[in-house]
């Protein structure tokens, strides 16, 4: 219990309170006895110059010497006399302490210290408290023209001072509970309103520790726990989208991890077939040593093509890693002329596979771009194009201006290509159909294609319906001017 901020806070003002009323007490307490003493001093001065003046002036009047003799004859009159004035039980005695005379002698029979300290010639008084009554034994000697004759003693009743003493220490403590009841009060509530919503920010901390980061404080203040708890939200919300993020780099991360995987594979697979071939083929023909001249020209026409295989392999190889990496500089290309000319390169290749080229190509199409990538872009296009369509077929290109983009469409009638081929189609390796194996083709056609288009900020798209295969590519326009400008 004591470790909660509530108990600490109550314990701490209790135990203020505590020493606070001690001293107050004290203080209060030493403040009304010194006071009351004052007043019992002031009283009892002026009762002794009082008693000592009427003492002389009935001397003179009746003529007396300044003698003891003379006090006891008219101690009782004085006595009444002095009684009478001061509404005060007086006692009068002799300075051998001998009483002469009271009219109540039951309050001097006791020799008090005030008494013995009037027998030395000293004034003093004695203050007796007993079941909520306070009274003074006051004694004095009383001297005539320099002469002590006797001892004047009142008993003086001041049960009142006191009463009035206590009546206040009881207002200064019910004041002061008053005070400590409204403080405790206060307190305590200050302590519930900061700590019940402290419990409720602990709490949902430790959900957050424990993974819950869909927890949410609502507490409905704009004090400073209410920006805390607010600022707890927000810190949730973004350490919860910041875990998204790490997840979604950390499931790319391995995603890409498969891709390299799967690319390394087939590189390995698509390399070792034709050093497969090429091993063999060395094989046997060193083994006959060109004793059979049928079986050594088959070897050497499959070293040949596989060699130009893997070679071809190697270059595609090479330029899908410059293509990924590599930056150079950009200048404003007619997009139209170049694909014209691509197409009319290519022509003779679709010629040998019974195909037909037909390009439509709109002038003044220019990109931001590399003359070199572009004219690979669509060599590669058009190759797969030839490959792997039909024969005696047309093979259609056009290029034309799009607002703010420059659209080339290529489009051949081939196998269908399934959805889930469609997605992985651009894939290093990767073959729609695995039957077909081109001696010529290393599946990283699309690919450094893909590369390419994504370099000139642009867009690739393939669809398949039906037996019409088609390939998008938009590429940002700029005009030969403006780019100059640039």
């Amino acid at each position: 219990m004591l470790r909660t901020i509530r108990a600490k806070l109550l314990i701490g003002f209790f135990l203020i309170f505590l020493v606070f009323f001690l001293i107050l007490n004290q203080m209060v307490a030493r403040n009304i006895e010194s006071g009351n003493h004052k007043i019992i001093t002031d009283n009892l001065i002026g009762l002794k110059i009082n008693s000592t003046a009427y003492v002389r002036q009935s001397f003179l009047i009746h003529h007396f010497a300044n003698d003891e003799l003379y006090f006891g004859q008219i101690a009782e009159e004085m006595a009444q006399d002095l009684q009478h004035d001061t509404s005060t039980r007086i006692g009068m005695y002799s300075l051998a302490g001998e009483l002469l005379y009271t009219d109540d002698p039951t309050l001097f029979t006791a020799e008090g210290d005030d008494l013995k300290q009037a027998l030395q010639g000293k004034t003093a008084y004695t203050i007796t408290e007993a079941e909520g009554t306070a009274s003074v034994l006051f004694a004095f000697p009383v001297a005539v023209e320099g002469t002590k004759v006797g001892i004047i003693r009142f008993a003086k009743d001041f049960t009142v001072l006191y009463e009035q003493s206590n009546q206040i220490r009881r207002t200064i403590f019910t004041i002061a509970m008053v005070v400590f009841a409204a403080a405790f009060l206060f307190t305590y509530l200050l302590s519930r309103h900061i700590t019940v919503p402290l419990v409720k920010l602990s709490r949902a901390s430790t959900e957050v520790m424990n993974g819950k980061l869909d927890t949410r404080l609502s507490l409905g203040r704009q004090d400073e726990i209410g920006q805390l708890s607010a600022n707890l939200n927000r810190m949730m919300e973004r350490i919860r989208d910041q875990i998204a993020r790490i997840e979604q780099d950390r499931d790319q991360l391995e995603e890409l991890n498969q891709v390299r995987k799967r690319f390394f594979d087939n590189v390995t697979h698509e390399l070792k077939t034709p050093l497969t071939t090429i091993m063999g083929y060395a094989t046997l023909i060193h083994e006959n040593e060109a004793r059979d001249p049928e079986l050594f020209d088959k070897g050497m026409t499959h070293i040949k093509e596989e060699s130009r295989r893997l070679y071809d392999m190697v270059l595609e190889l090479l330029a899908m890693s410059k293509e990924t990496y590599g930056t150079e500089t950009r200048s404003s290309v007619d997009v139209g002329g170049v694909l014209r000319d691509v197409c009319e390169t290519m022509t003779i290749k679709a010629q040998r596979y019974k195909k037909t080229i037909r390009c439509e190509a709109e002038e003044g199409l220019f990109v931001l771009g590399q003359p070199d990538k572009l004219r690979r872009l669509f060599i590669n296009l058009l190759d797969n194009a030839i490959k792997y369509g039909f024969a005696h077929t047309d093979i259609e290109v056009i290029a034309r201006l799009d607002p703010g983009k420059v659209r080339l469409v290529f489009s051949n009638r081939g196998p269908a290509i399934s959805p889930e081929q469609l997605s992985r189609i651009v894939e290093p390796f990767y073959r729609a159909d695995p039957r077909v194996h081109e001696a010529d083709s290393a599946g990283l056609g699309l690919s450094i294609s893909q590369a390419i288009v994504e370099e000139h900020q642009g867009s690739l798209r393939i669809t398949s319906e039906g037996e019409f295969i088609r390939v998008y590519i938009d590429l940002p326009y700029g005009t030969a001017e403006k780019e100059g400008n640039e």
